[in-house]
């Protein structure tokens, strides 16, 4: 009876390794052929699911598989493939068809192709201001500074002035964010003067001082930026480990992640347990910060003008997304899925409706070696860039980045930033040059 039961395992497990082989396969043709470029496409994704089921109703009782909205937005097929691969590794009977699913993908595309093309979306603005006397040897002019942050709010907004350009961003009632750039140190952390020109202009619509919330994931290195914790006006925030990830504010992915100590769900040896494996400490959920959660409702995003090495570009969708989850990681490893995660975390009401203004602190670039501070590929830039628009803000960024890179023979690198074109296709943004209009702000 052992032996037999023994060959059905040994069964059960080539079934498995064939079926994995054949997904992976699956997934790879729908990566090349760029299958989930249409956003309709990504309506399909638990229907894809529930087809797979229904291959084999057996199968049902058999897999842990979840088809609500788990990024806000829905699945896209790419999701809808990985998250079939994952979640086979935990049956224990491997009774799903792939070429059921294959049938499922095929009529899907050929119902997507027959639908009538979305109309062109709305071609959006990146407004640049930019003044050679805002930074010198990497000191800052605050009037200067003041001056060139306060011109692109009133161009945003077409406002008279600059109290009434931020009241049309943000209610009185509203708590605001301001969520900077902190892990390029002294000189590559978002400039202190930007953010006080914002707190300036904010004071001036009726927020008080002490109702602001300046935050990232953490503040190391910001008093050699200039800034001065626990004395400034406003709250300078970092997100407390664990407990400042808020378990109600939960998003699942396809794509494991090894836990440390910060993250919510980290288990760590205290004497009572004993140490958990790496298998154990690992997990497919992520938390957003109660800072995103809860505690703002509307969101200033001021990133830096950076290259990321990992993830091509720290501008306006990175910088509201990974600094504010934990169990990150994963998202941060070059990895194909773990870059268009960023455009699928953006899409998230907590991070998609709050995000009223996008400025990026491009008084330096730092063109290679990012976000790390790397000062022989930075250069002064002199220049702020704003926008409602964080796809077209990135896209513009990316490119000028590119062109540095190419004239100081750095490696391109908009391949990691894959998720910026990606969130175009999501609906968030242009990323298409002939849809973004670029507006220099003089003085």
């Amino acid at each position: 009876m052992r032996d037999g039961q023994g060959s059905r395992r040994a069964a059960a497990e080539k079934n498995r390794l064939r079926l994995n082989r054949k997904l992976r396969a699956v997934l790879i043709q729908l990566k090349e052929e760029r299958f989930a470029k249409t956003l309709r496409l990504r309506r399909i994704g638990p229907l894809l699911v529930k087809c797979a089921i229904r291959a084999n109703a057996s199968a049902e009782g058999n897999m842990d598989v979840n088809v609500t909205d788990r990024f806000g937005r829905g699945f896209s097929i790419r999701n809808v493939v990985e998250c079939t691969l994952v979640h086979t590794v935990r049956c224990h009977r491997l009774n799903l068809l792939v070429p059921k699913i294959l049938v499922c993908l095929l009529s899907s595309a050929a119902f997507v192709s027959a639908q009538t093309p979305r109309p062109a979306p709305t071609p959006s603005i990146v407004y640049a201001a930019h003044d050679s006397a805002a930074i010198e040897h990497y000191r800052t002019n605050s009037a200067v500074v003041h001056a060139m942050v306060d011109r692109l709010v009133l161009a945003v907004t077409g406002q008279s002035d600059v109290a009434k350009a931020w009241r049309s961003l943000i209610a009185p009632s509203d708590k605001v964010g301001i969520k900077i750039s902190a892990a390029g140190g002294q000189l590559f952390t978002t400039h202190r003067d930007v953010v006080s020109a914002i707190v300036d202009g904010l004071t001036a619509a009726g927020h008080p001082r002490s109702s602001i919330v300046v935050w990232d994931r953490t503040l190391n290195g910001v008093k050699e930026a200039g800034y001065r914790p626990g004395a400034e006006t406003f709250q300078l925030l970092s997100i407390i480990p664990r407990d400042g990830y808020d378990p109600k504010a939960m998003i699942t992915a396809p794509l494991m992640g090894k836990l440390i100590w910060g993250d919510h769900d980290y288990k760590g040896d205290r004497g009572k347990v004993p140490l958990l494996s790496d298998t154990e400490n690992t997990s497919d959920r992520s938390y957003f910060c109660r800072i995103v959660s809860t505690e703002v409702t509307k969101i200033i995003n001021v990133p830096v003008m950076s290259a990321n090495e990992m993830n091509g570009l720290s501008g306006c969708l990175y910088n509201v997304t990974i600094p504010n989850i934990d169990n990150w990681r994963r998202f941060s490893e070059g990895s194909a899925f773990g870059a268009s995660s960023i455009a699928e975390l953006y899409s998230n009401p907590l991070i998609a409706r709050k995000v009223v203004l996008n400025v990026m602190d491009g008084l330096v670039a730092e063109y290679a070696g990012g976000p790390e501070p790397a000062t022989n590929y930075a250069l002064h830039h002199a220049t702020l860039y704003a926008s409602k628009d964080p796809v077209a803000l990135d896209a513009v960024a990316l490119r000028k980045l590119e062109e540095w890179r190419a004239q100081f023979r750095v490696p391109p690198i908009g391949h990691a930033a894959s998720y910026v074109e990606s969130a175009s296709q999501l609906g968030l943004g242009n990323f298409d040059r002939n849809r973004i209009e670029m507006r220099n702000v003089g003085r």
